[in-house]
């Protein structure tokens, strides 16, 4: 098997390392938008650089790995599956809403296979979670929490691409949500604080959120993220039921010191970024991803999948900028 991957910045960087180590997943090969930078970290993983994103494909691949600036993951995903690829693609797969339901339309007309990176759902603590909650363990769920805090904020010419807050940074709460709870999202109201550093201004976007879901059952979820906590990459989920609650993310490398005489020590070392928090999860979707590729595993987030968290934080965009509460039925879907 021969896997192509697509950008090799930071996360596919990491990807590809990630891969370089799976005997099952055959040899890669690499291609960047600087092509230099794929050569020096395929000579580094023993891989093949390719000199431009044609000879991906003109070359041959039995699948591929989208991990390129946003822009460019609608045009390689289509091409991908009408290919005949299976692909792994991070998210999100467009800028808008618009454009992502336009890729899966294509996926869907030509049965594609195409996966979505939602890491969390590979997170031993959320999978943890999500057993206790479907096990009854907690009783009826009443209360969610969800916390994603970045330790410092991004360039602004990220921020200028990156959609904002709600579709870059929270869209993986609002997955988790849905996968740990089982239920979906009715309703939703937003708000931001652009407060902060004045690029967040200039980019029309904020740099504190937060976000009230009401899901289909009645559970309560407040969802809240920052790129501006000096403290360190805080991840957390906490679930409160009638018969007991439980919180991922909560361990002695979590940014956060107690008030409290007799609290537990603050971290010591605290998380400093998502991919040392999460470095298992993000290895664990791409031996899923290399399953699926050889026919041994299911599909762990297609494209419906990640379509149903993406409408969420277009939602909360929407009621963000017109103030007011937006159900989900307002938005278009496929």
């Amino acid at each position: 098997m021969r896997i192509g991957l697509i950008g090799t910045g930071r996360i596919g960087s990491f990807h590809a390392a990630a891969l370089a180590r799976r005997p099952d997943a055959g040899s890669l090969l690499l291609a960047d938008a600087e092509p230099g930078r794929a050569a020096l970290l395929a000579d580094r993983l023993g891989a093949t650089a390719a000199p431009g994103v044609d000879q991906i494909f003109s070359w041959g691949v039995d699948a591929l790995v989208v991990a390129c600036a946003t822009a460019g993951h609608a045009e390689l995903v289509v091409r991908a599956v009408r290919r005949g690829l299976p692909v792994f693609c991070e998210k999100p797969l467009a800028p808008d809403l618009e454009r992502s339901l336009a890729v899966l339309r294509e996926v869907a007309a030509v049965g594609g296979v195409l996966q979505v990176g939602f890491m969390r759902r590979f997170d031993a603590g959320h999978g943890t979670a999500r057993e206790l909650v479907r096990s009854g363990a907690l009783g009826r769920l009443h209360t969610v929490r969800t916390l994603t805090a970045d330790p410092s904020p991004p360039a602004a010419a990220y921020l200028a691409t990156s959609g904002g807050l709600y579709r870059d940074c929270l869209v993986h709460d609002f997955d988790a949500v849905r996968w740990v709870t089982g239920h979906e999202v009715r309703e939703v109201y937003a708000t931001g604080s652009d407060a902060g550093p004045p690029r967040f201004r200039e980019a029309g976007d904020v740099d504190t959120a937060a976000a009230v879901l009401t899901l289909d059952d009645g559970t309560l979820v407040t969802c809240s993220g920052t790129r501006c906590n000096g403290a360190g990459y805080d991840v957390r989920m906490e679930l409160a039921g009638e018969l007991d609650q439980v919180s991922t993310g909560l361990d002695d490398r979590t940014p956060i010191a107690s008030a409290e005489p007799h609290g537990p020590p603050p971290a010591t070392k605290p998380w400093s970024g998502f991919l040392e928090r999460f470095a298992p999860a993000y290895e664990a979707e791409l031996a899923a991803f290399v399953r699926l590729v050889r026919g041994e595993g299911p599909n762990p987030c297609d494209g419906r999948e990640a379509l149903a968290a993406f409408r969420v934080a277009e939602a909360c965009e929407l009621s963000r900028r017109e103030r007011r509460p937006v159900r989900m039925e307002e938005l278009p879907d496929l």
